[in-house]
This record gives structure tokens, sequence and C-alpha cells, in this order.
């Protein structure tokens, strides 16, 4: 049978788009015919899309009209109306992480460590249902792309629970790392918070993406969070913190450590911690601990490959892992870190959603589950952490 051409476009030319389009080579389901970009930095736009030899449109409207599925990689403040706009004009979205947030009154003077975060919440909520009600009032779907959800372990994980009908009694994972990529991460007005959102999403996103495999498999309806508890902390913008140069230092009012511990609606149990505090490269990883069997996932670092040298300069022009210090010594040098990440399995299972109609796994209740979840965190955290209720949302 011969594949399905699908028109793809991509808004953002950064980070995400970058990798975004790195994963679209390895798409073998469909034909993807990338029409182009659009950016608001015409100089970014020009080296994104030069160096691919890819048109580059000069508005988002432009390039809703030549596209079948539209890549959000934007910072997240821009994606809510972005994905309204293209779900309007009947078009799949896949919309990085996190999915919305709250980025603050639009006052110059805003200040993420001092805003109200039950005004946080309400507004998000806000947000994730107005995306919702677009979706359902659209021929496009919201695939949103937590590509721990496809992560090769995860999905095997998915495997055993659907195989062997067990329950989940508690997980606990971690993303942690020294700093993130983007520019824009360090103020909340543009991120919508630091690490309970910008690394904490993940392994939240695994945790509950596997309550509702468990659920469907189960009882046919997802389990979905009910409760957390969360603490927050700005550890690097202590007075007391000795920076000796290794960890990113640039954050203005977000905090670089949380915990999250969450009350799924059958009364198991997900921990999650993610921090900015960790050198040695990215920390990924989930424990699945269940009735009648137990998995640790490690997607980052993993012991696919492990090297020795005895001096980085031998290693010089040889790529390691994302975010190493150093490449003496022994490192866990990922032979294909996108495989591992689950970027291209991500990418492919989109790609048959668009383009023959296959469910999503990593869908808007999934993405409307791990926000309002954490925003929920948010306003634990200020309570020092106290439980609170988490809002589900479709």
């Amino acid at each position: 049978m011969e594949k399905k051409v699908v028109r793809a476009g991509i808004v953002g030319s950064g980070f995400a788009a970058k990798f975004h389009y790195d994963a679209l080579q390895r798409v073998f389901s469909t034909k993807v015919e990338l029409v182009g970009a659009y950016s608001p930095s015409s100089e970014r736009l020009q080296a994104f899309t030069g160096e691919r030899s890819l048109t580059a449109f000069g508005s988002l409207e432009e390039l809703l009209e030549s596209c079948d599925v539209l890549h959000v990689c934007t910072p997240p403040v821009t994606h809510e109306p972005i994905v309204v706009e293209a779900l309007k004009r009947n078009k799949h979205v896949i919309v990085e992480k996190p999915f919305t947030g709250y980025f603050g009154d639009g006052s110059a003077d805003f200040n993420g460590d001092t805003f109200s975060r039950e005004k946080g919440l309400e507004e998000t909520l806000q947000s994730i249902s107005r995306m919702l009600a677009a979706e359902q009032q659209s021929e496009g779907v919201i695939m949103y792309a937590e590509n721990w959800v496809y992560a090769p372990a995860i999905q095997k994980e998915r495997e055993m629970l659907e195989k062997t009908g067990a329950q989940i009694l508690w997980m606990h994972g971690e993303e942690s790392h020294s700093g993130s990529h983007s520019l824009a991460y360090g103020q909340w007005k543009l991120s919508g918070g630091g690490s309970m959102i910008g690394k904490g999403c993940h392994p939240l996103s695994a945790a509950i993406y596997l309550k509702h495999v468990e659920g469907r498999a189960r009882n046919g309806k997802a389990i979905r969070p009910k409760t957390i508890s969360a603490r927050t902390h700005a550890i690097t913008r202590m007075p007391t913190f000795q920076d000796e140069g290794h960890l990113r230092t640039t954050y203005k009012d977000i905090e670089d450590f949380a915990m999250l511990h969450v009350v799924f609606e059958d009364g198991t149990i997900a921990d999650v911690f993610a921090s900015e505090l960790v050198l040695g490269g990215v920390h990924n990883w989930i424990e699945v601990n269940t009735s009648n069997h137990r998995t640790i996932c490690n997607i980052n670092p993993n012991t696919a490959m492990q090297a020795y040298t005895p001096s980085e300069a031998y290693f010089k022009d040889v790529y390691v892992v994302e975010k190493t210090e150093t490449k003496q010594g022994w490192s866990s040098i990922s032979p294909d870190e996108g495989w591992f990440a689950g970027y291209q399995h991500e990418m492919d299972a989109f790609y048959r959603t668009a383009a023959y109609g296959e469910p999503v796994e990593s869908n808007s209740s999934l993405a409307a589950d791990v926000i309002a979840t954490i925003y929920a965190g948010y306003v634990s955290a200020e309570r020092t952490g106290a439980e609170v209720p988490i809002t589900i949302i479709g």
C-alpha cells in the first residue's frame, strides 16, 4: 500500500524545532512533506530554514494554510493561542510540553516568586478548558509531545501492564540535570514555572500515563490523579549558594528543585523529583512497583554503551551524551539518544494518527491531567506541602 503524504509545518526555530525536524527524518509510517517553518524571529528563522533547505513562511496563517499537521515548538506562553488557531482550521497539532500554564498578569514587573498560586491554578485550568473545547469542535486532534510516553522502556511497561493485569502500587521517578537549554527558561512569565513544570512534567507524565493504561486495561477507564503534596526550593538563588560554575544560575523567579507526591483515584501513589542541581548529565528514570512485577526504566543514562578515556581530548569530536560536564573517565554513551528518549517513536506514532486515525497515546487528556496536577502542586508548595485536590478536566 502506498504511504499517505502528510504535510507538516513547524512554528518555532529553537532547540525544540531542531529535534522535531531530526525526528521527522525517521518517520516511516507515512510520507512527511515538511512544507516549512515560521518564527517571529526572522534571523533565527532564516538560520533554521536555511540550514535545512526549508521554506521560511512570513506568518503563522500562511503556514497553517499549507500544512496538515502543525508542530508547536515555541515558548509555553504562546501555546494556547497557536493551538486554538490551528484547531479552528481543522489542523492536527503536535504541541511541545508543557502544554499550557500561567504566565503572569502581563505587567512588566510580574514576579513569579510572589503571585498567588491559587490564581495561577485557576487561570491554567481555564486555559486547559479552552484548548480541549477547541479540540472537541475541530476535525484536528491534539498530540501532546511528551517523549517519555514513547520511550521504548515506557512502551514496554505499557505492554507488561496490559498483558499481566497488574495494579501499579507505587512509582517514583526523576528528571534532573544542570540547567535548561532554553533561553526563555528561568522567567516565570515565559516558562510558566521552574523545575516542577520544566523537568517534573516528564516523569509525572509517564506516571500518569501508566495509570491511564492500567485503568483502561483493567476496568476500561483511565485512573486519574486525585491529590498532590509538593515542595519547591530555589537553591541556586540562595545567598549562601556556593557557585563553582558547573550549574546554570541565571534563574530570575523560578524554583530549581521540586518534589511531588501524587495520590491517584484508586489510592495508589507516585513520587517525582525534579531539579537543576544534578551534575554528570541528564538523570531520567522511573521505577514502577506493581502487584506482580517491578520495572526500572532508565531512559538516561543507561548502560547500553559505556566508554573510558584517560583524557577527554581523545573524545573531542565524539558526542557522548546530553549535558555531561566532562568526557574524561567513564561515560555512559548513548549510541542513539533520540531512540532511547522516544523522539522518533513519538513522531511516527503521531503521523500514524494524522494519516490513518490511530488513537493517540499521549493525548489531550494526559496533557490536561499533567498540567492540572503541576499547578495544584504549586498551590501545595505555597502551603508548604499541604495536600491539594487536583481538578480533572475532560
